[in-house]
């Protein structure tokens, strides 16, 4: 299936592992030109130079922490300068950390807050414009599944991914006019360093093996394991295309199953 965007310039925030990693490897695929930004200089260079070696696209890799506004910024005027446009952002930072209403301070809050939900508020506003003026582009946020069914020990997630969805679903009707998409995907458990450190966390506070842990995960999924990056990708990928310009406002969730609501 050709999706359409050949050409087209997308900015991957957090795009140096991961869920952000395989969603830039999978629109080089498609033949579009990438702006990469993530916090660790070396893995961000590295992920550059392997999507290069797998196809012949244009990219622009940007160190920067996009939970501060002047980063977040730089990143664009500096994918602008280079590339004259984006036509698709793609909003995903690293989870924050584990912790109840109790263990959680305010600075954790407060960080949390910037990393989440101002990212994504700084990253649209100067990308935005842009789209609207060319009356094209595809808005997609990475959250979690913890934004539609709150996960235990996730409290910082389970309050502010709920955000980015509501941002996202309000924003979508008041761009539709222009030709922009927004939509939101929600991640479930899948192989990534993420939920490898999140797996070591619990598994210490409840004195467990790993091994276990994963597995009662596992044996909670309908399809009895977790997903893999690629699977995640698959679906981003689609959603930013040309073939999928009807769709908008939607939160989709890459679970195998797990989410039993209807809705």
């Amino acid at each position: 299936m050709d999706l359409g965007i050949r050409g087209k310039v997308a900015l991957v925030a957090g795009s140096s592992r991961g869920l952000g990693r395989a969603v830039a490897e999978e629109l080089a695929a498609e033949g579009t030109s990438l702006i990469l930004c993530a916090r660790d200089e070396a893995r961000l260079q590295e992920t550059r130079e392997f999507i290069q070696r797998q196809n012949d696209v244009p990219i622009l890799a940007v160190k920067a922490d996009v939970a501060d506004a002047a980063d977040a910024e730089r990143v664009v005027r500096e994918g602008l300068a280079r590339f004259g446009c984006i036509d698709i952002l793609i909003t995903n930072v690293g989870g924050p950390p584990a912790g109840t209403f109790e263990t959680l301070n305010r600075d954790a809050w407060e960080q949390a807050t910037r990393s989440i939900l101002m990212s994504v508020y700084e990253l649209v506003r100067w990308i935005l414009p842009g789209m609207k003026e060319r009356r094209w582009g595809r808005i997609l946020n990475i959250t979690s599944i913890a934004a539609k069914a709150p996960i235990p020990n996730l409290l910082l997630s389970n309050s502010l991914r709920p955000a980015v969805t509501g941002l996202a679903r309000t924003l979508a009707d008041e761009v539709a006019t222009f030709g922009v998409t927004v939509n939101t995907i929600l991640p479930g458990y899948t192989r990534t360093e993420r939920v490898e450190t999140l797996a070591r966390t619990v598994a210490e506070r409840d004195g467990i093996p790993i091994a276990e842990l994963e597995a009662r995960w596992e044996a909670s999924i309908p399809m009895k394991r977790m997903g893999q990056p690629r699977e995640f990708a698959a679906l981003a990928a689609f959603l930013v295309s040309e073939r999928a310009s009807y769709i908008t406002g939607g939160a989709f969730a890459v679970d195998g199953g797990w989410m039993r609501s209807l809705f």
